[in-house]
């Protein structure tokens, strides 16, 4: 996971881990999340996505495609993400909330998506 650009589905993560079995993947990605290791995304389709959490990957949002459910890791430049989290912050604040962190998902068509007809 920590060499993947990307989320990875649980069928994803067993043939990169060649020789464990699957049963063993499932058990070990749940006890992953119940620590804190591993972030679960659910996905537009039917399966949901693992990576490393983010103190251990660092901060970065999401494009998520939503005709073939293919996730890629962006960062958004310095100047960017502090204006966005001034921005979160405002919000947060005049509705009474106290915000810790926040994650953004940018949801579409990828490239190749968007050049099939629906």
């Amino acid at each position: 996971m920590r060499d993947a650009s990307k989320p990875l589905t649980i069928p994803e993560i067993v043939a990169a881990a060649r020789g464990v079995p699957q049963s063993s993947t499932y058990r070990n990605m749940l006890i992953f999340e119940e620590a804190g290791i591993i972030h679960r995304m659910p996905g537009p389709d039917d399966f949901a996505r693992y990576e490393l959490a983010e103190q251990l990957m660092g901060h970065h949002h999401h494009l998520v495609c939503s005709r073939c459910g293919t996730v890629e890791d962006i960062v958004l430049p310095p100047a960017a993400e502090e204006d966005l989290e001034r921005v979160l912050r405002r919000i947060a604040r005049q509705r009474g909330f106290s915000l810790a962190s926040h994650r953004l998902d940018l949801v579409g068509d990828c490239i190749n998506c968007d050049e099939r007809p629906a």
